[in-house]
């Protein structure tokens, strides 16, 4: 049960159309006493319903959410000196990791509210994760940096247990089982299979055009979905074999004519293949799959998010703009609900920060009818 009622009714006629009608998102949730600045990373808890939120104020923010009526209240915070780039939780819920602009990885323990620096780098830690590594299923602490290295920690030494050197800064990274892969700059892809983490397993260049935003890996752990600056999603496999059959990418985030929307970002001019008229083009912010269903999320900086089936090709649910740039998105343990964070996203610079611009996040008790793949003809 979600937190808005059954998650798998809805209205007559819902199902035969995955156009917004614009009563989506009416009934959802706001999280109270959100960040002061703009909002980098949400992930929940694969334990229970907490929510961490990093984000340019320097602090992450842990919240503990009902999951019945999606009342919320803020449990925890910690500090770094400098933006939170990204925050995520162990695999057992008991601690949350942490890395930013101050080049240090930190550690938060829930029970005993204690912190500490596990790691440090030579620049920025864009993206942090919990991983199992080798055939013990040892548990360390993986961190991408704009210092073009990958370092692996364990929580007992302030030693990284190895280093990766990579093509490039690190843009994003995520993982899933034993799969690891990296998003640099230059639209490199760095992929690791975490039984040998010490070496990179494959290098590619990412099949888009342009710069990388996200990445994120299937549940599956099979392969991974890329989203760029310019208004596309590739969907990517590991072996060659699934890749030639089923690979594809598709372009989403984008928007005919002249806009007078002026809090979402500076789009990227694209001219459209089935016309000469040009679409405007919004980067890709966030990738977050289903745990259950495998179908996944997209949202951008046009202030949409939009719920897509892979593997049958097809946009399940497009929802209403927003007032503001996509910033971060996240689906619960079950995925009954989706958390996302209407936010500043940088893509104008510093200049683009206004003192009113948008910022908060939201929860939407997910529907079936929304989020499940559609039955196979």
């Amino acid at each position: 049960m979600s937190f808005l009622g059954s998650s798998s009714t809805a209205g007559a006629g819902a199902a035969t159309s995955s156009a917004a009608t614009g009563q989506e998102l009416l009934q959802d949730i706001s999280i109270n006493n959100p960040p002061d600045d703009s909002i980098e990373d949400l992930s929940f808890s694969p334990q229970q319903d907490l929510l961490s939120v990093s984000s340019w104020d320097k602090k992450v923010r842990i919240y503990e959410i009902d999951p019945n009526s999606g009342l919320n209240q803020g449990r925890a915070l910690y500090e770094h000196d400098g933006p939170v780039f990204s925050s995520r939780w162990s695999i057992d819920g008991t601690k949350v990791i942490s890395g930013g602009a101050d080049n240090q990885v930190k550690i938060y323990d829930i029970q005993s509210q204690q912190c500490q620096q596990i790691g440090i780098h030579d620049n920025a830690v864009k993206s942090v994760r919990f991983v199992e590594v080798g055939n013990s299923n040892q548990s360390v602490v993986a961190s991408g940096s704009f210092d073009k290295t990958l370092k692996y920690w364990d929580l007992r030494s302030p030693q990284p247990i190895s280093t990766i050197n990579l093509p490039e800064r690190v843009y994003s990274m995520d993982s899933s089982q034993k799969l690891l892969v990296i998003g640099c700059a230059d639209r490199h892809i760095s992929i690791i299979d975490l039984n040998n983490p010490q070496q990179i397993f494959k290098s590619s260049q990412s099949p888009l055009k342009w710069q990388t935003r996200v990445i994120s890996c299937y549940p599956q752990a099979n392969g991974f979905a890329i989203g760029s600056i310019e208004g596309r999603c590739a969907i990517q496999y590991i072996s060659d074999n699934e890749q030639k059959k089923f690979g594809f990418s598709f372009k989403c985030h984008r928007k005919q004519g002249n806009l007078s929307n002026t809090t979402t970002a500076k789009p990227v001019t694209a001219t459209t293949s089935t016309s000469s008229n040009e679409s405007n083009a919004y980067a890709v912010n966030c990738i977050s799959f289903h745990p259950i269903y495998g179908t996944f999320s997209t949202a951008g900086s046009d202030g949409t998010f939009c719920f897509w089936d892979k593997d049958a090709k097809q946009r399940l649910k497009s929802f209403p703009e927003l007032p503001g740039t996509i910033s971060a998105t996240a689906f619960n343990k079950n995925g009954t609900i989706f958390a996302y964070a209407v936010s500043y996203d940088w893509s104008l610079g510093y200049m683009g920060n206004k003192s009113d611009y948008p910022n908060f996040i939201k929860l939407h008790a997910t529907k079936d009818i929304e989020i499940k793949q559609k039955n196979k003809r």
